[in-house]
């Protein structure tokens, strides 16, 4: 099977400074295995996406902040870990816009999958505040814009080893989307206990520190993908991090990419179960750039049907 991948230069043109865990080499990484490898994939430039797509997951000031860009030509900092550079607008444009085309594309068709290899990352910006890295929540506004097109189930899974605080503060109110998140704990940004459960559409599945593969597989073969399963969703949209992997400088997990490649073949017969195959994933950690590369080639291979 043919993957659309969305991407575009100017996501590499986020400048976050010298010695910044989530730099420009991690996309350039991810990018270069996928041209290297001899998988079927269909590239499409990533559009940017309309200032009122932002608002339907965002607050105005918050819009209005990042694509003001830094006062001068140099970084400016929202937190101490999130970066503001004179590339940032559009790159945080073109990541959002990404993903609402992607979802756009597999809406329009049966059994696609689509990956958008962007940056900067998402799932940590709340409605009214960039954090963690993350600027505008990538996921959360392909989700809203599916809804806002007649949609009336979409599921989001997120795998990242950090919580997606901000994804599950958006729609924690939301029945028509379900948000189920594996992620280590303790460990930034210090959410998702299993009794955070919004409006019943929000399922957390946390796990201890150096926490092995097998048991990371069984959160997900007993609590997660069933949970999805129930919910029955039109669209499958995936966090897709590989910050879980064994050699991940800021966290304790122990995956490895063959780990992430049955993650994703369990999501693609979810989705082929209950959504006609439509599935949308999209970048968000991954800080050891030989790991990061081998991850996401094994989950784009895995949505290509291959192994």
């Amino acid at each position: 099977m043919t993957v659309r991948v969305y991407t575009h230069a100017a996501c590499l043109d986020h400048n976050t400074g010298a010695g910044h865990a989530e730099h420009p080499g991690r996309l350039r990484a991810v990018l270069d295995a996928l041209h290297a490898s001899a998988l079927p994939i269909e590239w499409q430039d990533a559009p940017l996406a309309a200032r009122d797509d932002i608002l339907c997951v965002h607050h105005a000031a918050l819009v209005d902040r990042v694509l003001a860009g830094p006062a001068g030509s140099e970084i400016e900092w929202l937190d101490p870990d999130t970066a503001l550079s004179p590339g940032t607008p559009e790159a945080a444009l073109r990541a959002a816009g990404a993903t609402i085309a992607a979802a756009d594309w597999v809406l329009a068709g049966n059994d696609r999958r689509a990956f958008c290899a962007v940056r900067p990352p998402g799932h940590h910006a709340e409605a009214n505040m960039a954090m963690g890295f993350c600027l505008f929540d990538n996921i959360a506004i392909a989700a809203a814009h599916a809804l806002a097109n007649g949609i009336e189930r979409i599921a989001i899974a997120d795998f990242d080893v950090h919580h997606g605080n901000g994804t599950q503060a958006i729609f924690e109110h939301q029945p028509r989307v379900l948000f189920v998140d594996s992620h280590q704990s303790p460990l930034y940004p210090g959410s998702g206990d299993v009794d955070e459960t919004g409006v019943g559409n929000i399922t957390n599945a946390p796990y201890p520190p150096l926490a092995g593969a097998q048991a990371v597989r069984m959160l997900w073969e007993e609590v997660l993908i069933p949970r999805i399963d129930a919910f029955k969703p039109q669209l499958l949209l995936v966090s897709a991090g590989f910050d879980a992997h064994r050699e991940d400088p800021l966290a304790q997990g122990l995956l490895e990419a063959r780990d992430f490649a049955w993650l994703t073949e369990r999501l693609v017969e979810v989705a082929e179960r209950h959504a006609r195959g439509r599935i949308v994933s999209t970048l968000e950690g991954g800080y050891a750039l030989p790991a990061l590369a081998d991850s996401a080639r094994a989950h784009v291979t895995a949505l290509c049907g291959q192994r």
